[in-house]
């Protein structure tokens, strides 16, 4: 018996070392060669200066974390607003600014927005298991900033370390935002307590809705598209909802459900509402990337078009060491000069910028992608 398996183990050897080494090294080369043809005009070009912010660890409020950046341009000058984490696992919101989109001096980045300022939660909420980029503390994360005339508009993530995950809506001036006196309005919770909510944001003009030009809050792309319009967003007082999908809701089981959720504030172009969202794919459930699809101008809960690819993937060290890696995820996109820059998080721990020709990644997607246009009603 012992033989025999000596015998065996030799034979194991000898197949073993039959297969030619050339073998092995075309296969590596095709796929490395297949990996390559991915790439398109719908690609954004990642930054050499990647990653654009980085936690300090001089600074307590972000010694930790600097990551899922959001933006405004206005007179030249890029203004992003940033989470951070710092010392006390709590997350904040840093402000840092640059002239080219691309190079911000780590030198003069400032507290923008703490917890402190946030309303507080009813403590009869029930309490939820959440851990969100490293920090369990609570606070402010993943903002939107929206320019809307001479105001500028944050929506976040409440959470106060041990209720509810729940939206608030905050504003300031622009004259004091880019001055940077940060003297925020008194943030108002927007969803509902005892949900979870993420993802929201407001778009940076009043669409027409039922003859009156309104201001208008995308809250959900799956199952469908979901907005809510108000004549004042005064109408949000603390005591008024948006009533969105969750897990008890109705729509929970219908939705896609490799689909996270909305990045930025949407970006009006001249084929539509500009929209760039978070998405897994079936073959990666472990990887966030980014997605883009057009909505009707005039009705934006019509998608005219919808990438059939990502548009961005992590596959750089920066979108994969970190609290989460494998993960882009962005908060904040603008035009310059005819130029998209899209700002995201890479692994919940870093902001990156990546960056393509607005025209042709609009023709890109048009062509790319067909006609999208769901006139479907879900209910």
């Amino acid at each position: 018996m012992k033989t025999n398996m000596a015998a065996l183990k030799k034979k194991k050897k000898i197949i073993k070392r039959k297969i030619p080494k050339t073998v092995k090294r075309k296969t590596v080369v095709k796929k490395i060669a297949v990996k390559k043809k991915k790439t398109s005009v719908l690609n954004l070009k990642r930054s050499n200066k990647n990653p654009i912010i980085t936690p300090t660890s001089g600074r307590s409020w972000e010694s930790k974390a600097s990551f899922n950046p959001t933006a405004i341009f206005h007179d030249g000058k890029v203004h992003i607003i940033y989470r951070a984490i710092g010392d006390s696992d709590n997350s904040v919101l840093g402000y840092a600014q640059s002239t080219d989109g691309v190079s911000f001096d780590q030198n003069f980045k400032e507290l923008a927005y703490s917890h402190a300022n946030a309303q507080s939660f009813s403590k009869t909420e029930p309490q939820i298991n959440y851990l969100s980029g490293g920090g369990w503390g609570g606070g402010c994360e993943d903002p939107r900033l929206t320019l809307l005339g001479d105001q500028v508009y944050m929506i976040y993530t409440a959470f106060d370390g041990w209720g509810s995950v729940r939206m608030a809506l905050t504003s300031i001036s622009l004259d004091d935002f880019i001055s940077k006196r940060f003297n925020w309005k008194k943030p108002v919770l927007i969803s509902p307590p005892s949900e979870i909510h993420k993802n929201w944001a407001l778009f940076p003009e009043k669409i027409r809705k039922g003859g009156k030009e309104k201001y208008a809050i995308l809250h959900a792309i799956s199952p469908k598209i979901m907005i809510d319009y108000f004549d004042s967003l005064n109408e949000l007082d603390g005591n008024k909802y948006i009533y969105s999908v969750h897990q008890g809701s109705r729509l929970w089981e219908s939705r896609d459900k490799l689909t996270r959720g909305i990045g930025p504030s949407p970006i009006k172009t001249k084929y539509g509402w500009l929209v760039l969202y978070h998405k897994m794919e079936k073959h990666e459930t472990h990887r966030y990337k980014l997605w883009a699809m057009l909505l009707d101008s005039k009705d934006p809960t019509k998608i005219l078009h919808d990438s059939e690819q990502p548009i961005l993937e992590p596959d750089e060290w920066y979108e994969n060491e970190g609290y989460k890696g494998g993960v882009v995820y962005s908060c904040g996109a603008i035009v310059k000069n005819g130029e998209l820059f899209v700002y995201y998080g890479g692994a919940d721990k870093v902001s990156c910028v990546a960056t393509a020709d607005l025209d042709k990644f609009l023709k890109e997607l048009v062509h790319k992608s067909g006609s999208k246009l769901k006139t479907k009603k879900i209910i």
